[in-house]
């Protein structure tokens, strides 16, 4: 535990192209950062969070979960202690995140040693096609045909989808596909767009329904792999998971940070479902901690620093859709 002083500030990453989804449309990423110093030899530590609305956050929220527990954290705090006095969340990612990093300068030794991942290897991400027209879509799948997977978002709610997962398909036919309705399906049109995904030889489908109506999964054929995204939000709903899905995505702004992501990561497997590690819109410093699950993954996708037109210096080494592990700088 590092007694240290704890400064946040907001940050905003434009993006290079408007990102849509089923809930809406992003210009920029919107994060907070916590920077932690050292108050004996000045090192810093830093992490970062994406507040989702999804989850009832914002930056305000955030930032004021974070100060409610300063005196605590400036007093130094380990990442146990950490998860006993706030929740899981994009605040606790945060911190927790800048612990990691704090601690691996100070002691020397790189965090993904500390978190028990042996090699740091480069990792493949998916790259995301946002959702738009038929038309569009197929445009921007031509334009990222050569890259091996592609997350193609879903759930208009237009009666287009099922064109969608036709013209992604068209338009990159050699790549890795995941469809990610983001909750946008209903149970009325939920057997034809599993076929249309099946069809159009789609690897995995991403959280169809609302998670609130899982049960409705139960019932239905799925002949494609199944991922669980907002149905996973806390990690005690993970048992109830076990025969709807076949995947979870992970990612650190919902489990409050690594330190409570390996656990997640470890009951996931345990209950016999693969992982996928996911990730807000963010830069390459969220990204970082994130890359030490990779290893236990199925998927991985963290293109967030591939959606900016700014990032962090220096950012994570990137080629193409090839992620490098960070530099000490950065994290870790």
């Amino acid at each position: 535990m590092i007694p240290c002083k704890i400064q946040t500030k907001i940050d905003h990453f434009p993006l290079k192209e408007p990102f849509v989804i089923s809930r809406g449309t992003r210009t920029e990423a919107i994060v907070v950062t916590v920077e932690l110093t050292d108050l004996n030899n000045q090192k810093i530590g830093r992490g970062e969070c994406t507040p989702y609305a999804r989850y009832g956050e914002s930056v305000d929220s955030v930032i004021a979960q974070i100060e409610n527990i300063r005196p605590s954290v400036e007093n130094g705090i380990s990442h146990e202690a950490l998860s006993r006095i706030i929740p899981a969340g994009a605040a606790r990612n945060a911190i927790d995140n800048a612990l990691w990093d704090l601690e691996a300068k100070v002691t020397g030794i790189p965090a993904h040693i500390t978190a028990g991942a042996k090699d740091w290897a480069p990792v493949t991400t998916a790259f995301t096609i946002s959702i738009g027209t038929p038309e569009v879509m197929n445009k921007s799948a031509v334009k990222a045909a050569d890259r091996p997977l592609l997350k193609v978002k879903l759930g208009g709610g237009d009666n287009l989808d099922i064109e969608r997962i036709k013209a992604v398909r068209s338009g990159a036919p050699n790549a890795t596909l995941i469809a990610d309705a983001n909750e946008g399906w209903t149970e009325n049109n939920l057997p034809e767009h599993f076929l249309a995904c099946s069809d159009a030889g789609y690897a995995m489908i991403e959280q169809p329904l609302p998670a609130e109506l899982d049960h409705i999964l139960k019932t239905i054929d799925k002949p494609v792999p199944l991922c669980a995204d907002e149905s996973a939000h806390r990690r005690e709903a993970l048992p109830t998971l076990v025969g709807i899905y076949d995947l979870v995505n992970i990612k650190l702004d919902k489990t409050g940070g690594l330190y409570e992501a390996l656990s997640v990561a470890n009951e996931v497997q345990q209950l016999g479902m693969d992982i996928m590690v996911g990730c807000m819109l963010g830069s390459s410093l969220a990204m970082a901690p994130a890359m030490i699950l990779a290893s236990k993954a199925k998927y991985v996708d963290l293109d967030g620093p591939l959606l900016l037109s700014a990032d962090r210096t220096p950012p994570l080494h990137c080629e193409q859709s090839l992620l490098y592990p960070p530099t000490p700088e950065l994290w870790g």
